[in-house]
């Protein structure tokens, strides 16, 4: 049966060699840029999730490897693009796509690559597949320019920030669990868990990453640790922190954030923002929204699918 063949290491696989042996586009220059930021690794969380949902709703996953690869591929564009937007020097722990072609390369690379996706997608699957992913794409730059306008804003709260997070990382999870149940024919109420899966554990990896900004080092997340304090972006560690903090520690990272302390103070500021409760704060947000994701994964039939989905929790607790 195909639940009992398909296992995760199997899929994982399977999307590694697509990308690998099969993927090209008609440029090859972007091929070339693109395959450069994909061979420096990756989780690939969203493809992963793509082919378990069509798995849990009885589909064989690996008749939907394209789709998988397809929301992958929205995501490298993505990140394309934002490190053009962030000025970013590093990516995986490689030079950003930037770097090595410059930022008008890199921009018109994003931009082929959206359109290049979904050419295919139009092409080769039904409403409401291609509507899911245009509108996950407007979420996705509609949540960038929220953050842009929130740069510094001390008076940011969690509710702004979690708006932030669901269209910049969560909705292309919620749309990578979706497209994947309805293309394996899965019920409306099928469907729906796992988009509602997917929607909390994009949140929850988007405060993730925020801790890791703060918590890791460089060689584990491939950039520079306090990178989004360098950017002075609101991360939920330091909106947590900001909540419970006293006035001195707002006005320090009032003056931090205005340039008036250099970047050889990101560690005290690291420091502060643990002292303040930032960090505790965070990891309880995030364990609540992983929470609400197994929840929706319990309302699913047993299967090996569900439990790879269930998988992919628990590295984030």
């Amino acid at each position: 049966m195909i639940d009992s063949v398909r296992d995760d290491s199997s899929l994982s696989l399977a999307v590694e060699t697509f990308f690998r042996s099969t993927f090209s586009t008609e440029n090859p220059l972007i091929t070339e840029a693109v395959k450069r930021m994909l061979a420096a690794g990756g989780k690939r969380l969203r493809p992963r999730m793509t082919l378990l949902a069509a798995q849990a709703c009885g589909g064989d996953p690996l008749e939907h490897l394209y789709l998988a690869a397809y929301m992958e591929l929205i995501h490298v564009a993505t990140l394309i693009h934002d490190d053009v937007v962030d000025n970013a020097q590093l990516r995986r722990g490689v030079n950003a796509t930037a770097v090595d072609y410059g930022n008008r390369i890199s921009v018109l690379a994003g931009d082929y690559l959206f359109a290049w996706i979904f050419k295919n997608v139009t092409a080769n699957y039904a409403a409401p597949i291609p509507h899911i992913l245009s509108a996950t794409l407007a979420d996705i730059c509609d949540g960038e320019v929220l953050q842009l306008r929130a740069l510094g804003d001390l008076s940011t709260n969690v509710a702004q920030y979690t708006e932030v997070a669901e269209k910049k990382t969560a909705s292309l999870f919620a749309a990578s669990a979706a497209c994947g149940a309805i293309a394996a024919g899965g019920s409306r109420e099928m469907v729906e868990h796992l988009r509602a899966f997917g929607r909390w554990y994009g949140i929850a990896f988007q405060m993730n990453d925020d801790l890791l900004d703060l918590t890791s080092d460089e060689t584990s997340i491939g950039k520079p640790v306090g990178n989004d304090l360098r950017e002075r972006k609101m991360t939920i560690p330091l909106i947590c922190a900001l909540e419970r903090g006293d006035r001195d520690f707002f006005d320090r990272i009032s003056r931090f954030y205005a340039g008036s302390e250099g970047d050889l103070e990101i560690p005290a500021i690291v420091a502060l923002i643990g002292e303040q409760g930032g960090i505790e704060a965070t990891k309880r947000l995030l364990n609540a929204a992983l929470d609400r994701a197994e929840a929706e994964l319990d309302a699913l039939p047993s299967s090996t699918a569900r439990t790879e989905l269930r998988a992919l929790v628990e590295p984030l607790r």
